[in-house]
């Protein structure tokens, strides 16, 4: 069973214009409303590919109900934590030539009593046959060790947890040795407190001694320098597919939810990092931040490339 977790969830905006005008009238030639939030993304990208997973975390308001119905459409199940307050909207400005722009908005508060009723409904998941996939940012309210809290409290139950954030969130989950991680480059860098873009021999370097920290998969999206896994025994890299990029938004969601859909139906680790590619170069070819459908990324997995390290 996997569980996804998005303490921040956010229904998507997308906006395409020509070219962004700041200062001045720009006409929208397309707008997408999508669903969000990493982990709702993931649960997206599990179900595309015909998996199963539970959506958890915080909503509120209008926003919230927007998404709520949304998951029921796709029959996703769902176990939401209802606050007060509105689930945030984020608008990305595509350009014609490539150009993103991003706008964010803060989203509701959270108290410390909804952090642990949420922690407390993710234990009562929690067992052997769970994986919980902990994604994305925390809102206002919440302390930058959730997720090191969330890990030690469901490992303690026997359950397995992949972790996708950054900064301060992604220094202390790694001190609570997650099972699984998925940081891009620019996170790993970070991390590993390179004040410069790193090799690649350093960012494997990186990569294997978290591994040795007890990590058993460290996946890293590196966008189109393709992608790296480090597992025991298995150490690789593929260079990106070459497909039509409409948007590299929730490129990395896509391949957290194939490895998440990889772990749920155990599959070896070729297969699971050739449906990494896949479903990562599938998503970037979607408006918005859809995911691609499976029929897309089975076109895609034979074209992936497996190099060892």
């Amino acid at each position: 069973m996997v569980v996804t977790v998005t303490m921040n969830p956010a229904i998507d905006k997308t906006v395409e214009v020509d070219e962004l005008q700041p200062g001045d009238l720009n006409r929208i030639r397309k707008v997408e409303y999508d669903a969000g939030g990493k982990g709702i993304n993931v649960s997206q990208t599990i179900h595309e590919l015909g998996g199963k997973s539970i959506a958890a975390g915080f909503l509120g308001g209008n926003a919230g109900r927007t998404i709520e119905a949304v998951l029921n459409d796709k029959g996703i199940a769902h176990d939401f934590i209802w606050v007060e307050g509105e689930t945030r909207t984020n608008t990305k400005v595509f350009e014609k030539y490539g150009a993103v722009t991003e706008l964010n908005e803060p989203g509701p508060t959270i108290t410390p009593k909804q952090v642990e009723l949420l922690i407390q409904k993710l234990e009562s998941y929690a067992g052997e046959q769970t994986l919980f996939v902990l994604a994305g940012s925390i809102p206002s309210g919440v302390d930058a060790d959730v997720y090191a809290k969330i890990i030690q409290r469901v490992h303690e139950r026997g359950a397995k947890v992949l972790l996708d954030t950054d900064g301060q969130m992604l220094s202390e989950g790694i001190m609570a040795v997650p099972d699984l991680i998925k940081p891009n480059r620019d996170e790993l860098e970070e991390y590993a407190g390179f004040d410069y873009r790193a090799s690649m021999d350093e960012l494997i370097k990186t990569a294997r001694d978290l591994k040795a920290q007890g990590i058993g998969t460290v996946a890293v999206s590196m966008g189109r320098g393709g992608a790296m896994m480090i597992r025991e025994g298995y150490e690789v890299s593929c260079p990106a597919l070459p497909v039509k990029a409409h948007s590299t938004v929730g490129a990395g969601d896509a391949m957290v939810g194939a490895l998440a859909y990889a772990w749920d139906h155990q599959l070896d680790d070729e297969q699971t990092m050739r449906l990494c590619m896949a479903a990562s170069a599938g998503e970037v070819t979607t408006i918005g931040t859809k995911p691609p459908t499976r029929e897309i990324v089975d076109r895609l997995v034979g074209q992936v490339m497996i190099e060892p390290l």
